[in-house]
């Protein structure tokens, strides 16, 4: 067996998985970006949050508050907060008051 080969199943244990490493993301620097994005959507806006700095149930928690207050419906994918609709002025604001620094990005 040469040193790059890599068991995928035995007769004893069956199918092999290997483990997945979670996907690393990478440091921001400090500035959360607010963006308007329709590509991909079928014309639909959303506004993208990224650039906060917090694991995966923090997103989570603030995802849930700023749909409340935004009367709308959104998701967290991959570190990014998806808040539908173009809400960019509001979340901006509310964003602040939280003591997040905020920028507008994107067109």
């Amino acid at each position: 067996m040469s040193k790059d080969s890599v068991l995928v199943y035995s007769t004893d244990g069956g199918r092999i998985e290997e483990p997945k490493a979670a996907p690393v993301r990478p440091k921001g620097d400090g500035i959360v970006r607010l963006q308007r994005q329709t590509s991909g959507r079928k014309g639909k806006g959303v506004c993208l949050i990224t650039g906060i700095d917090a694991d995966d149930a923090a997103l989570a928690k603030l995802a849930a508050e700023l749909k409340k207050k935004c009367g709308c419906g959104g998701a967290v994918k991959e570190g990014v907060i998806e808040i539908q609709g173009d809400k960019r002025d509001l979340l901006k604001t509310l964003l602040e008051e939280k003591g997040y620094k905020v920028k507008l990005a994107g067109g």
